[in-house]
């Protein structure tokens, strides 16, 4: 009967190991599990209910990790996305003046566009005409992103007035925790060890209990009811030129950070197939499509792959069984929220430098003596963490590698494609 469901899931005896899967999919939980807490702070700057905004969070995340899970197969998890949460809240509806109904409504409206397009194939065209040098740098970039996010969250690299980042401070104890759990997590690693950054996060996690740094308030706690938030759409104003540029920017964005998660955690893993294609990948966005609707019902912001899917990978997650045990740990979140909330970002942050180092290992396989190819490579490798953004990476990239290509006349490597991506990431800066 298991043995059934693994099968449906992707899972194949010989190939795949239940107890790897298990081991990834908690691992990614822990990692992401992050956004539980920070959602609810970020959308309680415009007067949302923090306790219907964290439930709303958790089960958008279980809804679209189950759709991944059953129906993509994949090891992908998903959850309200970071910087779309943000543009929700200080964009949308503090500089613009909207209410967080209007801003709902948007999410609504752009997941199902979101559909649509999934359904006529568009997002894989755009995945296929990419050229491999792309797709290998978005995997790097991402590396990189992950690696930058772990750095800022454990405090070992802070803000500067003068400098804008400069080295945290050694005697603080975030810092000293992730010191701990980075030379922890790294000889786990080193020695082979079975849940190597599992084990690193749970044995961090314990180690900050003395330091300071881990905070237990309890084990258990009901989940808040999503009554304040659920379905409360503004269907007012949704002819305005105001809701035309929310929905565009909220489906680029959500478009291509879907493309450069999935990608750039294939590529670095060895999941893309021999011919270059990556295996279920329309299934892979229309688990995205769909999450991102559930989660404007529920009462959120736009629900995406996430990024920290690529340390469940890196511990071994191949299937939708992963997917399955992420979604069973979001499910008890609801019911553990202290215990989960407990995990500071010090224990989690080792984790997440390690998998960054380890989705570098593409970016050797770009030619650099061809510059038309590695420049555009480069430029959307290092915009993706100095922007903290993904989909402008992939942009970026894009644009630099037609411009290039066209300028020093070679012409014939730029498919049509290509022309009409570049053109329309031009039209975005510009117009949006």
């Amino acid at each position: 009967m298991l043995m059934s469901l693994y099968r449906s899931l992707g899972f194949k005896s010989g190939e795949h190991t239940i107890s790897k899967e298990v081991i990834g999919g908690v691992t990614t939980f822990l990692a992401m599990s992050y956004i539980l807490a920070v959602n609810p702070s970020i959308f309680s700057a415009i007067n949302m209910d923090s306790g219907a905004v964290f439930t709303a969070t958790a089960l958008a995340a279980i809804i679209g990790t189950l759709v991944m899970a059953f129906y993509a197969k994949l090891p992908f998890a998903q959850a309200p996305g970071m910087g779309v949460n943000a543009f929700f809240v200080y964009t949308i509806c503090i500089s613009m003046g909207y209410s967080w109904q209007f801003a709902l409504t948007g999410v609504l409206i752009e997941g199902i566009l979101f559909i649509i397009i999934t359904l006529t194939g568009i997002r894989n065209i755009i995945v296929d005409v990419l050229p491999d040098s792309l797709k290998k740098a978005i995997g790097c970039g991402i590396g990189l992103f992950i690696v930058f996010l772990g750095l800022m969250t454990s405090k070992f690299v802070i803000h500067s007035d003068s400098t804008l980042l400069k080295m945290g401070n050694f005697l603080d104890p975030n810092v000293i925790l992730f010191l701990i759990g980075t030379i922890l997590t790294g000889v786990l690693v080193i020695r082979k060890v079975p849940g190597a950054l599992l084990l690193g996060i749970i044995i961090t996690t314990l180690i900050g209990i003395p330091i300071g740094v881990t905070h237990m308030e309890g084990v258990l706690s009901m989940p808040k009811s999503i009554a304040p938030i659920f379905c409360k759409f503004d269907f007012s104003n949704i002819f305005s030129a105001d809701m035309v540029i929310v929905v565009l920017t909220l489906l680029f964005s959500d478009i291509f950070n879907t493309i450069g998660t999935v990608v750039g955690v294939c590529s670095s893993t060895g999941m893309i197939k021999k011919d270059g294609s990556i295996p279920r990948l329309k299934e892979a966005f229309m688990a995205d499509a769909v999450a991102t609707v559930a989660g404007a019902c529920f009462g959120t912001s736009t629900t995406t792959t996430y990024v920290e899917s690529a340390t469940g990978v890196a511990a071994g997650a191949r299937t939708g069984v992963s997917s399955i045990i992420t979604a069973i740990c979001f499910v008890a979140s609801l019911f553990f929220a202290p215990l989960f909330l407990s995990v500071p970002s010090s224990a989690t942050s080792p984790v997440l430098l390690i998998v960054g180092l380890m989705m570098m290992n593409t970016f050797k396989d770009i030619n650099f003596d061809n510059y038309r190819v590695v420049i555009p490579a480069f430029l959307c490798l290092i915009t993706i963490p100095f922007t903290f953004s993904i989909s402008d990476g992939i942009l970026v990239g894009i644009i630099f590698y037609v411009i290039l290509n066209a300028l020093s006349g070679n012409f014939r490597s730029i498919k049509p494609s290509m022309w009409i991506l570049a053109t329309l990431a031009l039209a975005q800066y510009i117009f949006l």
